[in-house]
C-alpha cells in the first residue's frame, strides 16, 4: 500500500467533502419517536458541502462524513487495510470510483439501519459483502480480532467529524448487529 498517496488523497478528500460544520453533528433533544436517523441530524436540508449547489439530508451528511472519515482511518490501518487491496490500488491510482461506490453502499446502509425513509440499501448482504469468494474485492476473511479493530477504527473515524460519544455508542450498537455475518473465520 502507498500509505503516503492514501494519506494525500484522505486529507483532500475529508477536507473538501467531510468539511465539519459546528452545528453538523450536535445531538437534538430526543423525543419518543426520534429515530437514530433523527439523533444524527434527520431530513433537514443542508448545503453539501462536496457537491456545490446540492441539498443534502443533514442525516445523511453526517453518516456519510462519518463513513468516508472511517474509511480512510481503515486505510491508514495496517491491521485492516490488508482486506481492501482493490481500493487501495485505485486511490492511490488516483480512481476514487471504487471509494464513492463503497461510500454511497455504507452510508445508505447506514441510513436504513439507523432509521431514515428516504433511502434504501441495494448491496449485498453483509455476509456476502465480507466473503471473498461472493465480494472479489474483499482480501479474505475476517475473524473477532478483525471486527473489533473496526469498531476501533470506526470511533477514530466519527471522533474526527466530532460525533459525540453518545451518538457514537448507538451508531456501535447497530454496528455490532452486523458482527456474526462479518465474522467469518
Amino acid at each position: 500500500m502507498k500509505k503516503l498517496a492514501l494519506i494525500v488523497v484522505a486529507g483532500l478528500v475529508v477536507a473538501t467533502s467531510c468539511k465539519k460544520d459546528d452545528d453538523n453533528m450536535t445531538t437534538p433533544t430526543p423525543t419518543a419517536t426520534m429515530t437514530l436517523y433523527d439523533s444524527l441530524g434527520g431530513t433537514q436540508m443542508v448545503a453539501d458541502p462536496s457537491a456545490s449547489g446540492q441539498m443534502i439530508e443533514k442525516g445523511r451528511l453526517g453518516i456519510r462524513s462519518v463513513v468516508d472519515s472511517t474509511i480512510f482511518v481503515i486505510a491508514a490501518d495496517p491491521k485492516l487495510n490488508g482486506f481492501f487491496p482493490v481500493l487501495l490500488a485505485e486511490v492511490t491510482s488516483g480512481n476514487l470510483s471504487g471509494f464513492q461506490k463503497l461510500s454511497t453502499n455504507l452510508t445508505d446502509f447506514f441510513c436504513v439501519a439507523t432509521g431514515a425513509k428516504n433511502f434504501t440499501y441495494k448491496g449485498l448482504n453483509m455476509k456476502d459483502a465480507h466473503d471473498p469468494a461472493k465480494h472479489p474485492r474483499m482480501n479474505g476473511k475476517a475473524g473477532n480480532a478483525d471486527f473489533d479493530q473496526f469498531v476501533v477504527d470506526l470511533v477514530a473515524g466519527a471522533k474526527k467529524v466530532g460525533l459525540s460519544d453518545q451518538l457514537i455508542g448507538q451508531v456501535g450498537k447497530v454496528v455490532e448487529t452486523t458482527r456474526k455475518d462479518v465474522v467469518q473465520k
